[in-house]
């Protein structure tokens, strides 16, 4: 008296191996509905590419840890760098044209000479 399922049937393939009749395939039915397919797109790793060149040309370990490290720091501190020469830049921008609207509208007669001169220096240097 055993608790042990009853064997599943052995049956021969084409190719004379033996299997198991429950771990057949399914059929192929040609006019089956198509299944849809779920494909989960993931992030790729990192590209170790360069760490491996600079490893096979004989430079330390260390010295790619660094690269590694800092080359993400060095591109995140130029980042910044550039953000805050372009948000100078711009409030230069606006200082200038608000120094120039000022002159414009207090200097009188002298102050139009001016901010036409100003604006002339300005066309010639683009």
């Amino acid at each position: 008296m055993s608790n042990l399922p009853e064997p599943a049937a052995v049956i021969r393939l084409p190719d004379g191996t033996y299997t198991y009749a429950d771990h057949l395939p399914d059929p192929i039915h040609p006019a089956a509905v198509p299944q849809v397919v779920h494909q989960h797109i993931h992030q790729a790793p990192p590209d170790r590419t360069v760490q491996r060149i600079a490893l096979g040309s004989g430079i330390g370990a260390g010295t790619v840890a660094a690269g590694v490290y800092f080359g993400p720091l060095l591109v995140g501190a130029l980042t910044a760098i550039a953000a805050n020469l372009a948000i100078l830049t711009f409030l230069a921008a606006v200082l200038a044209w608000g120094v120039v609207s000022v002159v414009k509208s207090v200097g009188g007669t002298d102050g139009k000479a001016a901010a036409k001169t100003l604006a002339r220096t300005r066309k010639r240097r683009r």
